[in-house]
């Protein structure tokens, strides 16, 4: 169950990214809530099944506590470090790319928040199932923001290029890591 619950999500993340630039039905605008109810069914779902194999131990509280970690950072990330009405609610036009915290970390911070999350939730479960649903949501999230860099994002923000040019796709430098630190006490973004 919680392998189609979670294809359907990224299904529907992509098809809310290809409405974004090429509108299909007036609800696809939705898209993006349902992927994220549906990912968040899966998982839940995945952990609810393996709940009678966890168990109380040092190593599975950290792992615990470093999925928790991580999908704090990734929430924060997507939802909170970024202009919510601008991003997800508002077709503005031009649309910029927003530069500064997180986003000058690299430009897919959300991703390295992700696979933290689900590697950890993988191992803390430590059966083959839910190491292969936590591998696949991973894969099928890298696949997301290749399509998002190549396709969406250079059509949605007129300022892409530019910033492509300055922030590592995925992973930080030590330039950018600076520029995050600099950015999130307050500077420009």
């Amino acid at each position: 169950m919680e392998f189609v619950l979670g294809t359907a999500a990224f299904a529907a993340f992509f098809a809310y990214d290809i409405d974004s630039v090429r509108p299909v039905r007036p609800w696809f605008h939705r898209l993006f809530a349902a992927g994220c109810a549906l990912l968040a069914a899966a998982t839940v779902w995945l952990v609810w099944s393996h709940r009678a194999l966890m168990t109380l131990n040092a190593a599975s509280l950290l792992l615990a506590g470093g999925a928790l970690a991580f999908a704090a950072l990734m929430v924060y990330t997507l939802f909170f470090a970024l202009p919510f009405s601008a991003t997800y609610l508002e077709e503005n036009a031009p649309r910029m790319a927003y530069t500064g915290g997180m986003y000058a970390l690299c430009r897919h911070p959300g991703v390295l928040w992700f696979a933290g999350a689900y590697l950890c939730l993988g191992i803390l479960l430590g059966t083959h199932r839910a190491v292969a649903f936590c591998l696949l949501v991973i894969g099928l999230n890298i696949a997301y923001i290749l399509f998002q860099d190549a396709w969406t994002f250079p059509k949605t923000f007129v300022n892409y290029e530019e910033y492509r040019r300055t922030t590592p796709f995925l992973l930080p430098t030590p330039g950018s890591a600076a520029r995050c630190v600099h950015t999130w006490k307050g500077g420009e973004g």
